[in-house]
């Protein structure tokens, strides 16, 4: 028999075998799926996201914590959507158009899953209609555009602009990130927020969604 501790620990140590185990054994035994998210995953990753943030924890680290939550989660999606549950929110995530790095954009995506977030990733190189297209789809509360280029930092004022132009930037929050993206810069693009790690991004994603108005 496990408990929502040990699957805590075992995401906290990046420890998939584990995670899956301890997440198959409380499903056995009748545990919310729910409060096994709320109570046991939600806060293990927030703590990887604080440890990372204060470099206790380093990039393999985060990867394989990521994992070992994504392993206990396709256990437990299934079980949430047939219940009914929604998620925290709709995230689209894409690194934009000239851009093929993905490791900072794929850090983000799985924090922000382990946050309670429903992603929609779209990967690397992603035209704006792609980015349009995904939101119309899925219903997104938040768009996250990712550049590690300063050459591609354009393809972020131009995804936003092809959104004013789609009729939907009212609809959702756009929020941009990478190495070379500053504040200033997401302010004169009109971008709604800039997040500098994987762990600010997703609390300005928890923010953005708790707003009056977000997207339906």
């Amino acid at each position: 028999m496990s408990d929502a501790n040990t699957l805590h620990e075992a995401i906290l140590n990046g420890n998939a075998k584990a995670a899956v185990e301890a997440t198959r054994q409380l499903l056995a035994a009748n545990a919310d799926p729910l409060a096994l998210v709320t109570q046991a995953m939600i806060p293990a990753m927030d703590e990887v996201g604080r440890r990372f943030e204060c470099e206790e924890y380093f990039v393999p680290e985060l990867l394989l914590s990521a994992r070992a939550m994504k392993g206990a989660l396709e256990l437990i999606r299934p079980l949430l959507v047939a219940g009914g549950v929604e998620p925290v929110g709709r995230v689209v995530i894409g690194t934009v158009k000239g851009d093929l790095h993905d490791i900072g954009k794929n850090l983000v995506a799985s924090m922000l899953e382990g946050g309670g977030f429903e992603v929609v990733d779209l990967g690397a190189d992603v035209a704006p209609e792609r980015f349009i297209e995904a939101v119309r789809a899925h219903k997104a509360d938040v768009v996250c555009l990712s550049a590690l280029l300063t050459v591609t930092m354009p393809s972020m004022r131009k995804t936003i602009e092809a959104f004013n132009e789609a009729g939907l930037r009212s609809q959702v929050k756009i929020l941009i990130g990478g190495a070379p993206v500053t504040p200033k810069f997401a302010e004169e693009i009109g971008a709604d927020g800039y997040g500098d790690n994987a762990r600010s991004a997703v609390e300005l994603a928890r923010q953005m969604v708790a707003q009056p108005g977000k997207a339906a």
